[in-house]
């Protein structure tokens, strides 16, 4: 089935390459150039993929993004953002994106770029389709994680995490107490075809601290200078009831 992608993307040149190239890689394209209908195009219609440009009229692509995660829509998200921008990546990632892309960029990367978040968030709803089963638990003090439903509570409430945010909380809980990498966890959550550089890993981190925060006691993510994270848990804590 032909893969469809939408770009949001107001510079009437870039979008007009990116439909191109895109569509000469066989992949069905729909372009807007508005923020506003971008996230009425991206509200009312199914994409495997969306290209959103940060800066838009109407609407950016942070609001962008923002709305459309409230509302529900967990499609992938490439942001298209400027040279030098780190704060734009960082802010991008934590309103939900999936992966970056820095312009100017060159075809064979937008393409490795589409084609790897197109594997990832393929693999992710595979695993949601599975048949509901009686299935393991993992739990660490109050943290009880669900991996094949991707649920996570603490102290018995749930929290909510974005894919990505599962998978590295996943892949530490799996070790508790053990230092894991930024190479780790890049190649386990990321994949090794993974272009993006060790940021996106500590804006995942960093998000899913936040979270955890409802009880700290209980469990929280180290972080080892120069190295990596691994989870602790406080032992003397009683887990809660399932």
């Amino acid at each position: 089935m032909t893969q469809r992608l939408l770009v949001i993307e107001d510079e009437p040149t870039l979008s007009r390459l990116l439909s191109y190239n895109l569509t000469s890689e066989g992949y069905a394209v729909t372009v807007e150039d508005h923020g506003q209908t971008g996230y009425d195009t991206a509200l009312k219609n199914e994409f495997d993929l969306i290209l959103l440009d940060l800066m838009l009229p109407g609407m950016n692509g942070f609001e962008i993004m923002t709305k459309l995660r409230n509302e529900g829509v967990k499609t992938p998200v490439i942001i298209l953002t400027a040279k030098n921008a780190e704060e734009e990546v960082v802010e991008g990632l934590k309103s939900g994106a999936d992966d970056y892309i820095t312009k100017p960029f060159g075809v064979a990367e937008l393409l490795a770029r589409v084609a790897a978040v197109l594997r990832r968030s393929t693999g992710v709803e595979e695993r949601e389709k599975l048949p509901e089963r009686d299935e393991a638990h993992i739990s660490h003090g109050a943290l009880v994680i669900y991996p094949e439903k991707y649920e996570v509570t603490l102290s018995g409430e749930p929290i909510t995490l974005r894919p990505k945010e599962f998978e590295v909380l996943l892949y530490l809980a799996r070790k508790p107490g053990v230092v894991m990498t930024r190479d780790d966890l890049m190649n386990a959550v990321w994949g090794f075809d993974y272009i993006g550089g060790q940021r996106t890993v500590d804006v995942h981190v960093s998000s899913l601290r936040k979270k955890l925060e409802l009880d700290p006691e209980s469990v929280h993510i180290d972080s080892i200078r120069g190295v990596g994270y691994k989870l602790v848990v406080n032992k003397k804590k009683r887990p809660s009831l399932i």
